[in-house]
């Protein structure tokens, strides 16, 4: 390949990276948080810019509460253990019923809908609904990874004679299970950065400590959208 065609492989990868929402979205979040580290909540340019793309990225999810609102009604993949399936439900209803109620919020802080402690409650509902659905995440992730363990291990013993590095099912379940530890880690992270947005533990996690937390999340969340499929291509 010249160089001519990796660069173009390059730039294929980024816009088909850069059109999605979602992507953008995560960008604006890690561009958030970094200044609220920077700001650590004094008044000044950096807080500035925390606050309006906080509120940028809302616009992004307007009705992105249909999303898991749809995998809340979608039936479970079979052979999922019953306590994960209402771990999972359960993290689909309160994920969508944070981002709807922070439809509300947005319309609030825009000026559209006019009352401010209304629209500062919903913001503290949507904040715990959101650290419920963090919650239900980290324990899902841990379930999933412990089945994926059980199943690996098995595997394992099946080619106890052979490299289990060349076996293909076992490098599926090996990346899937890389995967969720990824997951498990961004869920515990933004559980504290929910505790820091609403100040449950004010001398702990400074919004310094917030900051920083949701930009490493952020900058997972980035890492995770990135096109798998052409990313394979061009390694």
């Amino acid at each position: 390949m010249s160089a001519l065609d990796a660069a173009r492989a390059e730039l294929a990868l980024a816009v088909l990276y850069l059109n999605k929402a979602e992507a953008r979205d995560k960008i604006c979040r890690a561009i958030q948080y970094g200044s609220k580290f920077v700001s650590n909540g004094e008044p000044g340019t950096a807080q500035n810019v925390d606050k309006s793309t906080s509120l940028a990225r809302k616009v992004f999810r307007l009705f992105k509460f249909i999303n898991d609102l749809h995998g809340l009604i979608s039936p479970p993949a079979p052979g999922t253990p019953l306590p994960l399936i209402l771990l999972g439900k359960s993290k689909n209803a309160l994920l969508s019923t944070f981002l709807f109620l922070d439809q509300f919020v947005w319309l609030g802080r825009t000026g559209i809908y006019k009352n401010k402690e209304r629209t500062d409650l919903l913001g503290r509902i949507s904040l715990f609904c959101w650290i419920g659905s963090s919650i239900c995440t980290t324990l899902v992730e841990i379930g999933e990874i412990g089945r994926l363990s059980a199943s690996m291990k098995k595997l394992e013993k099946e080619l106890k004679n052979s490299d289990k590095y060349k076996d293909e099912q076992y490098r599926i379940k090996l990346q899937k299970s890389n995967e969720r530890s990824l997951a498990l880690i961004k869920a515990g992270i933004d559980i504290v950065v929910a505790v820091g947005l609403l100040q449950l533990a004010p001398k702990k996690v400074t919004p310094r400590v917030t900051g920083a937390f949701g930009f490493v999340s952020s900058l997972i969340s980035c890492y995770q959208l990135l096109p798998a499929p052409l990313k394979a291509k061009t390694s």
